[in-house]
């Protein structure tokens, strides 16, 4: 089963980040808890970590992106 991965909201003050660095590549296995990614907030740098076991099938979006609350950023196909 594949699992979509959407940005949380992290700061109350923004709905938009910067979106930093990827932790995990496309074939990566991930346990929940693992960072996925790192995006920055208000000069804040904040890891986002999976909620799901299995492998990171896709990445939506690209470092450098700008990302809203609720937009699609992966893919992960569950163990």
């Amino acid at each position: 089963m594949i699992k979509e991965v959407h940005m949380p909201k992290l700061s109350p003050k923004s709905d938009e980040y910067f979106f930093g660095e990827w932790q995990k590549e496309p074939g990566d296995s991930v346990e929940v808890g693992d960072i996925l990614f790192e995006v920055e907030t208000d000069k804040v740098v904040s890891q986002v970590e999976s909620q799901e076991k299995g492998t990171l099938q896709a990445q939506k979006v690209a470092e450098g992106d700008t990302v809203k609350v609720g937009d699609l950023v992966a893919t992960i196909k569950v163990a």
